[in-house]
């Protein structure tokens, strides 16, 4: 079984997201809390956690890109809960257990994204407002197509 983990190259996110995710924390699309955006909604770093944010759900913080790797079987209950109790605090659902399919649902759409990649295979999302909703695009980079030349800068410390 797998699901995706919080990954992080540099700083950056620290600074394009109001609350970044924390590096290791489990995620999700979380595109559930774009549903009912315009496009007076985006902007700054609101604009970014739309555009391209993965959501982390022990902080729900967002995060730009997401790895591949196993995960148990109870991790799942235990973060479905835990989503199911952010449906409730946030977003006004009754009770956790009327919150709880959806959560599984949430997490099962993840499941289903990381299935038939590698572990390690690094994910990111890239999210568009249309007129019928948000529409949502995955990419994939495998492991060893990750070159460090992608997301660091090179130079001399002699210079």
């Amino acid at each position: 079984m797998k699901l995706a983990r919080a990954i992080h190259f540099d700083e950056s996110d620290r600074n394009v997201f109001h609350r970044p995710a924390r590096t290791g924390e489990w995620a999700i699309s979380g595109g559930f809390e774009f549903s009912n955006w315009v496009e007076g909604d985006l902007a700054g770093k609101a604009r970014q956690a739309f555009a391209n944010g993965w959501l982390g759900i022990e902080t729900f913080g967002r995060v730009t890109f997401v790895a591949v790797t196993q995960i148990e079987p109870a991790e799942i209950d235990t973060l479905a809960a835990h989503l199911a109790g952010h449906f409730v605090s946030v977003y006004g659902a009754p009770t956790v257990e009327i919150a709880l399919p959806t959560a599984m649902e949430e997490i099962a759409q993840m499941r289903a994204l990381c299935e038939d990649h590698d572990a390690n295979t690094l994910l990111v999302v890239q999210r568009h407002l249309t007129e019928v909703g948000v529409r949502e695009e995955y990419r994939a980079i495998r492991a060893e197509e990750a070159g460090l030349e992608q997301f660091a800068i090179h130079g001399s410390l002699d210079e």
